[in-house]
């Protein structure tokens, strides 16, 4: 048995001593066909897709290890995760996302090739795609407390500046 799918792909689609334009044109390659498997799996978002790694790849017309890469994407989006670390071409899968939180990856991903792909609208409003959206990227969002000078007057409402009150 050679080494776990998963590990032959990050090999490649990591790969530090790679040529730049190589793995640049690599990863553009994967996100078109990226593409394609989600404009499907949400063209018929309430589809649970399952089979082996060599069924789906070949349901999509793509080698294991490039649907090994996509498993790899989508795996956090799930509703039951895949052993995606161990598994080879027989291990049996399963494509079945949860909807909001795809979405939500994908922003997360800032991949809006993949949010703002048109069949998002036939699954939510707009407004519900706004609001998930929203919502994705305040959790990302740190917020900074307001910094109090010095010179400003103290928090607490003593009226002294905050150096002379809690400031001490």
């Amino acid at each position: 048995m050679g080494a776990a799918l998963l590990d032959q792909w990050r090999k490649i689609a990591y790969n530090e001593q790679a040529d730049r334009g190589q793995l640049q044109k690599f990863w553009d390659d994967y996100f078109q066909i990226e593409k394609g498997i989600y404009e499907k799996l949400l063209d018929e978002p309430d589809t649970e897709v399952r089979g082996t790694v060599k069924e789906l790849a070949e349901k999509y017309g793509q080698s294991v290890l490039t649907m090994t890469g996509f498993m790899d994407g989508i795996n956090e989006s799930l509703k039951e995760a895949n052993p995606i670390e161990t598994m080879d071409e027989e291990t049996q899968v399963n494509l079945v996302f949860d909807k909001a939180l795809l979405y939500k990856n994908m922003v997360a991903a800032k991949a809006d090739w993949l949010y703002g792909l048109p069949q998002w609208k036939n699954i939510f409003t707009e407004d519900e795609l706004k609001s998930l959206y929203k919502e994705q990227k305040e959790s990302g969002t740190i917020r900074k407390e307001k910094k109090i000078g010095r010179n400003d007057p103290c928090p607490c409402g003593s009226g002294k500046k905050y150096k002379k009150c809690c400031g001490r």
